[in-house]
């Protein structure tokens, strides 16, 4: 029988006192827009440059928050100024920082985004100060357990796995967001059932360079659903032995940076919402593109209005 129009997380935690806590990065992003890559040694202008706050886990949080959820944030930051400058979006849209660590001495997770004008398209340049690390010494299961959902990044792969399976003994759906393969992804993609990574991620963990087999290899370790995302060629998603697509949406793209969060959020939202697999899919993909008509991770991320308005007047490419 087919998925299609299945629920994909029928229970429900209605006492829960969120909705979603998301552990993982926070990030100061330093944007920086060019006419177009520069070719070694070479000097070119700026058309742009400022900084904005980001980060995975972070921007993806406040998109859930934009859309009507409640959520709470678990992660590190520095004790300098940028540590502010990154949590105040969040703070100011409601978001719960009580689990924030502030680590004294260390400076909080910087990158470097060079945007391209023409297509939007980003190259990101990190730097994390090593001891903003997380380790499941620093975290309650009180913290996890009172959400409906757990959102991860692997960013600290001990912790997040902590948290996930904290999460599977209460009841509580896990989503994870991958970029990149880690020695022993295995053990927190095992307790994960929602992973939705990048294409980079499925074509190094298939072994094949083909975003299906790693798909497919994902889906074999128990995954509800299991998700690739495609850039402009939306995702592509699959449970059990069924394959199904998530067409993009066309629009006038900006900067492609915090597409990926934005899909979480959207994706994170339909999920709770009670949406089938076709429609949360196409949410996920709806939030990405409207997060992709602005600069930065986290300006064009939609209100629920937005969104229901954007989904009612337009199809997938």
């Amino acid at each position: 029988m087919s998925i299609r129009g299945e629920r994909l997380w029928p229970e429900r935690r209605d006492g829960a006192a969120l909705d979603v806590v998301g552990l993982g990065e926070n990030s100061l992003d330093h944007l920086c827009l060019l006419e177009r890559w520069p070719e070694p040694g070479e000097k070119l202008d700026l058309i742009q440059a400022d900084a904005r706050p980001g980060g995975q886990v972070a921007s993806a949080l406040l998109g859930c928050v934009r859309l009507g959820l409640r959520c709470g944030y678990v992660g590190a930051v520095g004790s300098d100024a940028d540590a502010d400058r990154v949590l105040d979006p969040l703070a100011r849209a409601g978001v719960d920082l009580a689990g924030v660590r502030r680590v004294p001495g260390a400076r909080t997770r910087t990158a470097t985004i060079l945007v391209r004008r023409s297509d939007g398209e980003r190259t990101v340049l990190a730097h994390r100060d090593p001891r903003l690390r997380l380790a499941p010494a620093h975290l309650e299961a009180r913290e996890v357990e009172r959400a409906r959902l757990l959102h991860l990044d692997a960013s600290d792969p001990d912790a997040a796995l902590w948290a996930a399976r904290t999460a599977r003994r209460a009841g509580i759906a896990v989503v994870l967001d991958a970029d990149q393969v880690w020695p022993g992804a295995e053990r927190l993609l095992g307790v994960t059932d929602f992973p939705v990574v990048s294409k980079q991620f499925a074509e190094e963990w298939g072994g094949t360079g083909d975003p299906d087999d790693g798909l497919v290899k994902l889906a074999g370790l128990g995954a509800r659903l299991a998700v690739v995302t495609c850039g402009a060629e939306g995702a592509i998603a699959r449970a059990g032995d069924e394959r199904l697509d998530g067409p993009a949406f066309e629009v006038a793209v900006a900067d492609t940076t915090g597409a990926g969060d934005a899909f979480h959020a959207g994706f994170i939202w339909a999920l709770l919402d009670g949406r089938h697999v076709g429609e949360v899919l196409r949410v996920a993909n709806a939030v990405a593109a409207l997060a992709c008509t602005a600069l930065g991770a986290q300006e064009g991320l939609p209100r629920r209005e937005e969104l229901l308005a954007f989904l009612e007047a337009r199809t997938p490419v």
